[in-house]
Order: C-alpha cells, then sequence, then structure tokens
C-alpha cells in the first residue's frame, strides 16, 4: 500500500464552464493506472465518502480523478449547492459533455503532471453518473474499463402527469431532503433527453459496449431498485460483464455525508471493486 495525496485542479470544458476537481496520487505515479469518478443526481464530488474512495484506490497504486460536473449546483462552497441556477440548466448532454472534457484533459497529458499511464483508464459512476459512465465508454475507446455503482438503467424516470406539468410550466422542483432545499429543473433537461433518446438508451448502448464491465448494486437500494442492475447485466455482453448484488446495502453503501468513516458495505464494495479492475486492467 501507498501513500497517496490530493490535489484540486480546474478546467474548462468545450463551451467554456468550469469544472472542479481533485486527483488523488500515490506515491510512485509513473506507469499508475487511472480512474475516474462520477458522481450522481443531487451529489458532488466531496459528498460523503467519495474523498475516501478516491483515497482507497490512490493507496492501492491507482491516480483516482473526482470532479463535479458543471451544472451540479456546487459552487465555490464545495459542499453546499449555491448555484440551483446552474442546477436547473444541467442536462445530460452536458454531463456527457464534461466527461469527455475531463477524459480529454487527462488522456491529454495536461490535466496530470506526471508520467501517469492514461492508457490504462477506468470510469466508475454512482446512480446517475454510472449511466453516463456506461454511455461515455461505449462512444470512448480510450475508456478501458467500466463500474457502476447504484447505476440507473434508464435516464426517463418521470411520470406522464410530472411530463405533463413540467412542459406546461417549463420549470419542476425536486427537493433534497438533506439540505431541505426545493431544486429547480428547467424542461430543457426533459427536452434534451426527448431529443436524444437513442443516444440516451443505456439498455441498448450496454450491448455495444467494448469495455469490461462491473455491476455493483444493493440488494436494499430503495432509490434506484435493484432490478436495475439486473436489466443492464440482462442487456450487457456476458461475456464482458459481472454483477455483484450487495446484501442489506443501500443506494450508497451505508456511507453518509458529511462522512462518518468506511461503513462495511463500502469497504467490501470498494475490495471488490480494486480486485475486478486488477484483473480486467
Amino acid at each position: 500500500m501507498t501513500v497517496s495525496m490530493s490535489s484540486p485542479f480546474e478546467i474548462r470544458n468545450s463551451t467554456g464552464d468550469r469544472i472542479r476537481g481533485n486527483y488523488h496520487t500515490p506515491d510512485q505515479v509513473a506507469g499508475a493506472r487511472v480512474i475516474i469518478i462520477c458522481h450522481g443526481f443531487k451529489g458532488f464530488k466531496d459528498w460523503g465518502a467519495f474523498p475516501a474512495v478516491a483515497e482507497y484506490f490512490a493507496r492501492q497504486g491507482w491516480v483516482a480523478v473526482r470532479f463535479n460536473f458543471s451544472h451540479n449546483g456546487i459552487g465555490e462552497d464545495e459542499t453546499e449547492f449555491t448555484e440551483l441556477d446552474k442546477f436547473a440548466e444541467n442536462t445530460l448532454s452536458k454531463e456527457i459533455e464534461d466527461l469527455q472534457a475531463v477524459i480529454d484533459e487527462v488522456t491529454g497529458g495536461r490535466l496530470l503532471p506526471f508520467d501517469a499511464d492514461t492508457g490504462r483508464l477506468a470510469l466508475l459512476g454512482h446512480s446517475r453518473g454510472g449511466g453516463i459512465a456506461i454511455l461515455k465508454a461505449v462512444e470512448e475507446p480510450r475508456v478501458k474499463a467500466v463500474v457502476s455503482w447504484a447505476s440507473v438503467s434508464t435516464f426517463d424516470r418521470w411520470g406522464p402527469e410530472t411530463v405533463k406539468r413540467w412542459k406546461e410550466n417549463g420549470v419542476i422542483e425536486v427537493m433534497n431532503t438533506r439540505t431541505n432545499q426545493r431544486m429547480p429543473l428547467n424542461v430543457s433537461l426533459l427536452e434534451d433527453f426527448e431529443a436524444n433518446r437513442e443516444r440516451f438508451d443505456i439498455l441498448k448502448a450496454v450491448k455495444n459496449l467494448e469495455a469490461p464491465l462491473l455491476i455493483v448494486h444493493g440488494e436494499q437500494d430503495v432509490s434506484v431498485p435493484v432490478e436495475e442492475a439486473r436489466n443492464i447485466y440482462e442487456a450487457a455482453n456476458k461475456d464482458r460483464t459481472d454483477l455483484l448484488l450487495v446484501p442489506n446495502a443501500d443506494h450508497v453503501f451505508g456511507a453518509r455525508h458529511p462522512y462518518e468513516g468506511m461503513p462495511d458495505a463500502l469497504a467490501f464494495v470498494l475490495k471488490q471493486t480494486a480486485d475486478w479492475l486488477n484483473n480486467h486492467l
């Protein structure tokens, strides 16, 4: 096990939006593999255990990159949703574009100031970030392995009444139960999804995924039911896909925000994920 350190970074995507992140490095970085961590809906890079997750991979000899999607609602204060105007304007296309920008900076040698092995690049996505990671891995041959934690199997998560009200009003609100904030979502999110249904079809995309995929899901997940993990697995190429269901685990594998220490379920998931990646990358 190696010592690691964390360094902040800031880049811009192709339309000039700011992406903040951190990369965690082991003490021996030459030739280290790279993993990029994607948070989910209403998530952020400093939520709960995400820094500890990145730290874990760095101590295992990886370069771990965690970042905020440009429109996730987190601004200068890295743990509070102070940019609800940007949150309202977020779309799936923006998140895919943000992830592409991070991949480009990593593999282009502009983000990491050392000789990491960017030819061995993995993506790890949680919840909606898992779906984003799968879609981008299908489009991006530089991604050599993908891990989804508690991933959605579809981005179509709104009923007909919500869609009707959304189109009529131009905005809906979702409650953040942790912060008690009512967080707006402009109809541009729905319009982006409807205009790109085929591209955003996770189950269709995963059929064409050439990189190996590990699907991890808690059996007691009430935010994204475990059936969605099974749906992804059934749609995927079984020769390149593994499914790990974690008994008695919830959507975040026992993690909490603020961070309260590494829960047993997440420690198990981390170990299994690292072992799988070591075998496939």
